[in-house]
């Protein structure tokens, strides 16, 4: 089962101490590591490590450290991962929050056009020219 956010949001609002919170909603906190969370993602859409690294347009031994465990990504690196891997854009936002990141929001430039290249299915190349082409920091 499945609880959204805000309704966890509300519950916290209500309840009388934490450690009951904590008990009624352990199973709706994200626990995973970002290094699990990935492993994850690829088992689900039965990816091979080595042909996101090469989608996601990221040095090899840089992106198999953050797949180990070993390095936390830049922002814009777990968006090169995330598009390399074609999630979707719930998947996207589950992996940036995992990481500590603030979700893609549709209402700042960078973000549009990364949102915009996840729901077309754009690579990274494509996501990078549209924002070059609008005068924005490229993913790298």
């Amino acid at each position: 089962m499945v609880k959204d956010t805000a309704k966890i949001v509300e519950e916290l609002d209500v309840c009388p101490d934490f450690k009951t919170f904590y008990n009624e909603n352990k199973d709706y906190l994200v626990t995973a590591s970002l290094s699990e969370l990935l492993t994850e993602l690829l088992e689900k859409k039965g990816l091979r490590k080595a042909d996101v690294i090469k989608a996601a347009e990221l040095s090899e031994v840089y992106a198999y450290q953050i797949f180990s465990g070993l390095r936390v990504p830049e922002r814009k690196k777990l968006l090169c991962l995330a598009i390399g891997m074609g999630l979707d854009l719930e998947e996207v936002q589950s992996l940036l929050k995992c990481a500590g990141y603030s979700p893609l929001y549709v209402k700042l430039p960078f973000d549009s056009i990364v949102l915009y290249g996840i729901c077309k299915k754009l690579s990274v190349v494509a996501v990078n020219d549209l924002l070059f082409e609008y005068g924005l920091e490229t993913l790298g």
